[in-house]
């Protein structure tokens, strides 16, 4: 695969662009990386050419594929704040299913071999049983965890009716970025937990809230389970090897198989930065299982995915670090 043409699209965000560094560090050379840089950012794409467009433009993810003989597309380019998916659902279906559909036709049309999808385990919804694994009942309670799933059903239906193969990966609770600090989660606004906290740490956020106190967990409040970027974007390296083997097309849990609590994640924060920060206790909000974590068996087994990085106060050590270089550079953490 090093030799052949590779299609990322959203790979200036987060994760893709993780993925983009890691691809180029493996001595892939014909990378093309598209992005409408609503989420992303031009600096963060380290390896291979920045396109700037959409993945609902046709005539121009077509043109991709066709000029550059494109055999594999790996697809992060999606919107991922689940609350926003709640007050503006068609922002989500518009862009998460829709542009994916166009983007699928013209994989199908132009005859790319191979699709990776970056999915999440918000396709589960509420599971009645944790740790969930890839046969849990998909039910998802919101737009963004929809949207996604209405993609996977979409790759699905398309693999069975061509030669394309693909793997779905279901994203768990992602953090931490870069060991060396040259990219990092940059994202304005952000939701996630180690984000949040360690954006307040820095002083970005006057406070860290914790939605639920009361839940039935080792310290009331909700438990995740947090993988690495860098474990991550090394599935994604790891499933394009799989199928340029010949591997069949498959779904697989990305995470680590066991959780922390919030209050357990905020501890960290504190402990890595040296003091304590304020944090500001709000009611459960809907929707919010009390446990999510990942039985992620069949990753390794079927990848032989092995992580490097399943340690929360590792990956806080790097998320923190990437919170003060933004602060040190730019002046602000977004």
């Amino acid at each position: 695969m090093h030799n052949k043409a590779i299609l990322v699209t959203g790979g200036a965000g987060y994760i893709g662009s993780h993925v983009v560094r890691q691809l180029g560090e493996a001595g892939y050379r014909k990378i093309f990386v598209l992005d409408n840089l609503s989420k992303g950012f031009r600096e963060a794409v380290l390896h291979g050419q920045l396109v700037v467009g959409d993945t609902g433009d046709s005539d121009l993810v077509s043109r991709l594929i066709r000029e550059h003989r494109i055999e594999a597309v790996l697809h992060f380019a999606a919107y991922t704040v689940v609350p926003e998916s709640v007050s503006d659902p068609l922002k989500y279906y518009g862009n998460n299913t829709c542009n994916t559909r166009n983007l699928l036709a013209c994989c199908a049309a132009n005859g790319v071999k191979y699709f990776i999808f970056s999915s999440t385990a918000a396709v589960y919804g509420i599971p009645a049983i944790t740790p969930v694994d890839e046969q849990t009942p998909t039910d998802p309670i919101n737009a963004y965890g929809t949207s996604k799933l209405m993609s996977e059903w979409m790759l699905r239906d398309l693999g069975a009716a061509s030669a394309m193969r693909y793997v779905v990966l279901r994203y768990f609770n992602v953090a931490g970025c870069d060991p060396q600090a040259r990219i990092g989660q940059s994202t304005p606004q952000a939701t996630l937990l180690i984000k949040v906290a360690t954006e307040t740490a820095v002083g970005k956020r006057d406070h860290v809230a914790i939605f639920g106190t009361d839940y039935p967990t080792k310290d009331g409040t909700g438990v995740r389970d947090y993988i690495h970027v860098e474990d991550l974007a090394d599935a994604h390296l790891k499933a394009l090897d799989y199928l340029a083997a010949g591997g069949t097309s498959t779904t697989l849990n990305c995470g680590y198989g066991h959780g922390y609590s919030v209050r357990e994640v905020l501890d960290a924060v504190a402990r890595a930065d040296g003091k304590p920060f304020k944090i500001v206790a709000h009611p459960r909000r809907a929707g919010d299982p009390p446990e999510l974590v990942a039985q992620c068996s069949r990753i390794t087994q079927v990848l032989g995915w092995k992580p490097r990085y399943d340690n929360l106060d590792l990956i806080v050590q790097h998320a923190l670090a990437w919170e003060k270089k933004l602060i040190k550079k730019l002046g602000y953490g977004g």
